[in-house]
């Protein structure tokens, strides 16, 4: 006969959840979003839709003493025809700050995608259990962090001893805008995409706001930057208006100002930093789109080329170095007047000696440590003492980072 002590469930609230603009009630139980619901009606893309519903840098976190720890979850699992299979989203267990766990979801809905007839097809699937064992009985924080490329609806918590919500922490909160790079790409794991690792050395509470394909200076994404509270915010622009080529320099320019006033318009005076792209090679000269490569496909390899002609630039096309010579422009100009607005230049997080020897995989997204290396150079560039995101002895976390909270 077993000595366990019986599984309690424990309903999944927003005190129990982070790293979530808001959370959805469905049929099966809650999903996090990372857009809240004004944005999303605003917004017409499924390729955004389908990104800000995968909860990078969400988490499930609570004190307890319990030594087993399991997550009922309705996982969506992408396919993308003809390409090699993508591996099932990763969900990380933290106790008091340090990862423990690791695992993943059997099941779950799978949402196959044709890039070349550019078409999607969802086929519904069961809900999954992640199961974490083997912890001590000792009172401790336990973190669970979400796939951060996974559609994850939270069905059920179950543990052998009861859960309470952890307290507020007395630290700031970092808001980050971004494209797939910032929501994690290739990266391992939820905390090993570049922000998560450095929110953790920088020692800040991350709201990742990074959407895949979708980092276009959309307005109802600065009204969502404009309402979550912070203490320190960054916008990483560029990749994605590039491979996108939704707009040309005339339009790229007042969208970025129109971007940041608004931003401006709930945080006046938080630390506020630009990142501009990162290096990649393709779109460093060469305007967009991307389109994937064929031969690759052909060969069970995802990757992509640029599609654009350099000519083009001459006409106002974007490439990576005109956006960036652009928003350093555009910050030396407001900065005269904002203290607080400061510039990275992204090719200090990955530049030309990075990408001889960590090229990025499918020409287009880092892989695993590069995301470490990117996170590192980050947090010693951006949260360090004197630097643009420095952490002030006397500031306090402005808000929890917590669904429906910001």
């Amino acid at each position: 006969m077993s000595t366990r002590p019986p599984l309690i469930t424990t309903p999944l609230t927003d005190d129990l959840l982070r790293g979530a603009l808001e959370l959805e009630r469905t049929a099966n139980g809650l999903l996090p979003h990372r857009l809240p619901a004004r944005a999303r009606a605003q917004n017409t893309d499924g390729q955004l839709a389908m990104a800000e519903a995968q909860p990078s840098g969400v988490r499930v976190v609570l004190r307890t003493r319990a030594t087993r720890v399991e997550l009922d979850t309705l996982p969506t699992k992408r396919v993308y025809v003809g390409a090699p299979p993508r591996p099932d989203g990763v969900y990380d267990l933290l106790v008091d700050g340090r990862l423990v766990g690791r695992a993943g979801v059997n099941g779950g809905n799978t949402l196959t995608i044709d890039m070349a007839a550019g078409t999607a097809e969802t086929r519904p699937g069961p809900v999954g259990t992640v199961h974490f064992g083997g912890l001590s009985a000792d009172m401790k924080d336990v973190e669970i962090w979400l796939p951060h490329n996974e559609t994850t609806e939270l069905v059920a918590l179950r543990t052998d001893a009861p859960v309470e919500p952890v307290p507020v922490a007395d630290r700031a909160v970092w808001l980050h805008h971004g494209s797939s790079i910032s929501q994690g790409s290739d990266a391992a794991s939820p905390t090993t995409t570049w922000p998560a690792l450095a929110a953790s050395l920088g020692g800040v509470e991350l709201v990742n706001l990074g959407f895949a394909g979708s980092a276009l200076l959309d307005p109802f994404t600065a009204r969502a930057l404009r309402d979550t509270p912070a203490d320190l915010i960054s916008v990483k622009a560029g990749i994605n208006l590039v491979n996108t080529d939704v707009m040309r320099l005339r339009a790229f320019t007042p969208a970025v100002h129109g971007f940041l006033d608004t931003v401006r318009e709930g945080h006046p005076t938080t630390p506020l930093l630009v990142v501009s792209p990162i290096l990649c090679p393709i779109h460093e000269t060469t305007p967009g789109p991307s389109a994937p490569d064929h031969s690759a496909l052909s060969e069970g390899r995802l990757s992509f080329s640029a599609a654009g002609d350099p000519a083009e630039t001459a006409a106002g096309k974007l490439t990576l170095r005109t956006i960036r010579d652009e928003l350093a422009r555009i910050v030396a100009q407001r900065a005269a007047e904002d203290p607080h607005l400061h510039l990275l230049d992204g090719r200090e997080l990955y530049g030309e000696a990075d990408s001889v020897d960590l090229p990025l995989p499918d020409a287009l997204h880092p892989d695993a440590a590069t995301h470490r290396r990117i996170g590192e150079r980050f947090a010693r560039l951006a949260f360090r003492a004197g630097g643009p995101l420095a952490v002030a002895g006397d500031r306090r976390r402005s808000a929890v980072a917590r669904g429906g909270a910001g």
